[in-house]
């Protein structure tokens, strides 16, 4: 036989028995707080055309996409993240100006040799909230990030909360070229100093300028660090970013998770769609964040709607390794039987298993084999879930 054949490829990874019944319950409690804040479920395709997800789109580089044809030889792509796709259905279903609230549940797919532990393919919950421009949608994207971490249990953790803004001013101040600026910002956001630095000077940024931008790695901390940011800076946008923050923090203190919330002026997405406030959520036991988010008022415009929108994305696998590293435990459902029955007790093991399932019950109905002891089909039942065993 073909070794290859019962192994995953590199990248991916069957999920079974408890752990996956553990999923299922945590995606359960996410998907409830999520409802509760009058999000309503959407399902987009898997795959879509390639220019969903082209680099005018601003999202994941085209050599990490996985990329395919159908028969008409058009370029699909299985999709990286979600957004875009909901831009892209929020343009073609929704024309008029009202606030729109969507979550979704699927796998995304990204094609990367540098894994460094990390899937190529993921589950990802998420929220888009599509029509509103205000502080207050803002807030509410953060505060609701929050609240669904809670109620899986999970309670140390913090969200980082960064502002594009602030950056995109400085640059434009200082007449950055958007070469310079994105190359930059990979820098910044991967704390690599030197390399950002050396940039710099490469480029003969005013040393004014230059300071400020090396500087911007340093901005992070509680509400404080607003302060110091805007002290650093005269141009109208960075100066209106950090007014945006401060009123954020203000409606969060409302809604009274400001302990769970931190400041990071150098956090700045990888995807360039973003606009305005960006944040991220880290716990420990996980190496990268287990939610990504922000603000991304242009996209739209991409497929024909002028809206401004806000949208956040739970990385499920990440938070379910989480959870089993700060030992959180998962409840699940085991109402369920496991009914051993013998060939001349089959009519009556049917009539029970009958009955049992008529009462909301699950019954699986397995033969007892005479090379099989009681203690193995009681174990059986453990590892396929059941809260007991029936001979009959």
């Amino acid at each position: 036989m073909n070794n290859q054949l019962v192994h995953t490829p590199e990248g991916v990874r069957d999920i079974y028995g408890e752990e996956y019944a553990k999923k299922l319950k945590v995606q359960e409690q996410l998907h409830n707080k999520l409802h509760a804040y009058g999000y309503l479920d959407i399902q987009t395709p898997t795959f879509e055309y390639f220019d969903v997800f082209s680099k005018e789109v601003g999202t994941t580089p085209s050599k990490e996409l996985y990329k395919f044809f159908d028969k008409e030889g058009s370029t699909l792509v299985l999709r990286p993240d979600f957004t875009p796709s909901m831009a892209r259905c929020a343009a073609k279903y929704f024309a008029d100006d009202m606030p729109i609230r969507f979550t979704y549940l699927g796998n995304t797919f990204t094609n990367t040799s540098n894994l460094q532990g990390k899937l190529k393919e993921v589950t990802q919950m998420g929220v888009e909230l599509i029509g509103d421009a205000s502080v207050e949608a803002d807030a509410e994207m953060i505060s609701m990030v929050i609240e669904t971490l809670l109620q899986t249990g999970l309670e140390d953790f913090q969200i980082s909360v960064g502002q594009m803004e602030y950056f995109k001013g400085i640059c434009a101040a200082c007449g950055m070229d958007e070469e310079t600026e994105l190359t930059l910002r990979e820098y910044i956001s991967s704390k690599n100093y030197f390399a950002a630095e050396e940039l710099l000077i490469n480029k003969k940024v005013r040393k004014d300028y230059k300071e400020v931008l090396l500087k911007i790695t340093d901005l992070f901390g509680t509400a404080d660090a607003l302060t110091e940011a805007k002290a650093l800076v005269t141009n109208e946008r960075s100066l209106n970013a950090i007014y945006r923050l401060e009123n954020l923090y203000k409606v969060l203190c409302d809604y009274g998770v400001e302990k769970y919330v931190s400041f990071d002026l150098g956090l700045l997405s990888k995807y360039n769609y973003y606009t305005g406030v960006v944040f991220k959520a880290y716990t420990y036991g996980v190496g990268d964040a287990i939610i990504t988010g922000g603000r991304y008022d242009n996209l739209l415009q991409r497929f024909g709607k002028k809206a401004p929108a806000i949208g956040a994305a739970i990385v499920v696998d990440d938070l379910m390794i989480a959870l089993s590293r700060q030992k959180i435990k998962i409840d699940i459902n085991r109402d369920s039987v496991l009914l051993v029955y013998t060939k001349d007790t089959y009519s009556k093991a049917l009539a029970k298993a009958k009955e049992l399932r008529n009462q909301g019950s699950a019954v699986e109905m397995v033969l007892l084999r005479d090379d099989k002891t009681k203690e193995e089909y009681e174990a059986f039942a453990a590892k396929n879930l059941h809260k007991e065993v029936l001979f009959i």
